[in-house]
């Protein structure tokens, strides 16, 4: 079921399931009558699994990171981090905006498409900024996929966006941040942390910049990890990507708030 690696430790929850589900077991090798009752719990106990994969800043299958560490938090850091690039028309504007406020952000890329625009992705880093890995294809039912399967699509984008910028990402972000409990050993056997986000936008289905920066700005405190994405945004009624607009404001209500982003690698050592 799970990949072998010496360094995962599983979560509590994890244990419990799997305790429960050899209890389950014995009690029915003891009591064969009882098969229905110990089936009906075995269905439950997954049934949790399932729903806990489904909550992007879910601790219970494994550590998340959802927020900068309190040292980060005492300087006045926050992340903004990017999804679903690159893009070769939006990367470049979001880099332009970044860099005139002094910016910087974690670019959360698919391997695929790092692959086809290379340069991008070392222009990224260029221009300070972090990209990690968002996993080979984006594929949407990433939380649905067998451990084999999900170790293929990480690796892959691992290799890859470690051969382009030559900097070997530290942190995972599942696709729309929807997992299973598969998920964490192979993280644990590629030696990556999954990073969620305290708040997004939902800049992929709203399309009114306003809705977007007013859910990211709203409550807005230090030590937070917002979501923006660079690809597969939504557009303006103008037909521009929404984090085009956003993102200026975003970072104009840091600088009123004494705040300042940087990438998650620098926040967490």
């Amino acid at each position: 079921m799970f990949l072998p690696c010496h360094n995962w430790k599983p979560a509590f929850a994890i244990r419990l399931s799997i305790l429960v589900l050899a209890s389950c077991a014995i009690v029915t090798l003891w009591k064969v009558r009882l098969w229905p009752w110990m089936l009906g719990i075995v269905f439950i106990n997954h049934l949790i699994l399932t729903i806990a994969g489904l909550l992007p800043r879910s601790t219970l299958l494994g550590p998340n990171i959802s927020r900068l560490p309190p040292d980060a938090e005492q300087r006045g850091e926050v992340a903004i981090t990017i999804d679903d690039g690159p893009d070769p028309e939006v990367t470049p504007q979001v880099l332009n905006i970044l860099d005139r406020y002094g910016a910087k952000a974690t670019f959360f890329c698919i391997g695929k498409l790092a692959a086809q625009y290379p340069e991008l992705c070392r222009e990224i880093i260029r221009r300070g900024h972090s990209i990690e890995n968002h996993s080979l294809s984006h594929k949407w039912y990433f939380s649905l996929l067998g451990p084999w399967s999900i170790f293929r699509e990480i690796r892959g984008a691992q290799i890859l966006l470690g051969d382009i910028t030559g900097q070997q990402p530290l942190f995972f972000r599942a696709t729309a941040g929807l997992r299973n409990y598969k998920l964490d050993p192979v993280l644990a056997h590629l030696g990556l942390r999954l990073c969620s986000w305290t708040r997004r936008g939902f800049d992929t289905k709203i399309s009114d910049p306003d809705l977007v920066f007013n859910s990211l700005v709203r409550d807005l405190n230090r030590g937070d990890i917002l979501l923006l994405h660079d690809g597969n945004s939504a557009t303006t009624a103008e037909g521009r990507p929404v984090i085009l607009d956003v993102l200026p404001r975003l970072l104009m209500r840091l600088a009123e708030l004494n705040l300042h982003s940087v990438s998650v690698r620098s926040a967490i050592k």
